[in-house]
């Protein structure tokens, strides 16, 4: 039976991670399985429900009741929630900050773990996440961890929000929410950010999308070949 490929990309918010992971999957013919897309969505869920992101309890019962699917059309990834395409709901900053929260929770993290892991025993894939190569894909061929300063996180975040049409707080108070996202994703309880072992560490302030995506292609190839 074929072993399929693993990448798993790792790293704080605004670093890149959903862009080069699009971009390294279209190159090598993987699927790209967005992970901070399907908290978002349940974030969705929460918000919409009115259920109590700071209550842990009535979270991780309300999370029973949502499914969570990626479908791919046309080259575009489409995100459903119980059926429903909610993927233009998902870079809402009030989204963003409730999945954060949220994903530190271990029952919801209990309840996407096994689909996530199901995608990488179907196919050649590519993750991107908070704890794809310390929890999700451990034994990933290709395990990296995509920084970037604060300073470049929140330029990218604001042109991101001005470009979607979407209202944003200012520079400075961005890079404020993504000091606080940092902290929480660093400091949560359950499978916190921090560098996988055997991870390569990728600066991308300085680089392009094209640089970070062609560097990871190179550490592939080395560690296939290997």
């Amino acid at each position: 039976m074929a072993k399929y490929r693993s990448i798993a990309i790792d790293g704080p918010a605004g670093a890149g991670k959903s862009t080069i992971a699009k971009l390294t999957a279209e190159r090598l013919g993987f699927i790209y399985i967005d992970t901070g897309a399907m908290y978002r969505a349940l974030a969705v869920y929460f918000l919409e429900n009115g259920i109590d992101i700071n209550d842990e309890q009535s979270v991780s019962a309300a999370v029973k009741n949502a499914t969570v699917s990626i479908k791919h059309a046309k080259g575009e990834q489409h995100v459903f929630l119980n059926g429903r395409d909610v993927s233009g709901l998902l870079r809402a900053e009030k989204v963003g900050d409730a999945a954060s929260k949220t994903s530190a929770y271990r029952a919801v993290r209990e309840h996407l773990l096994s689909l996530q892991r199901e995608q990488a025993e179907k196919a050649d894939v590519i993750m991107d996440g908070r704890d794809i190569g310390t929890a999700i894909l451990p034994d990933a061929d290709l395990k990296i961890y995509l920084d970037a300063s604060c300073d470049e996180r929140a330029r990218r975040r604001l042109l991101q929000l001005k470009e979607k049409g979407l209202e944003s707080e200012s520079f400075e108070k961005l890079k404020e929410e993504i000091r606080e996202r940092d902290y929480r994703d660093m400091h949560r309880q359950v499978s916190p950010l921090k560098k996988a072992e055997g991870a390569i560490v990728i600066d991308s302030t300085e680089m392009s999308v094209e640089e970070v995506g062609k560097k990871i292609e190179a550490l592939l190839r080395e560690k296939t070949e290997a």
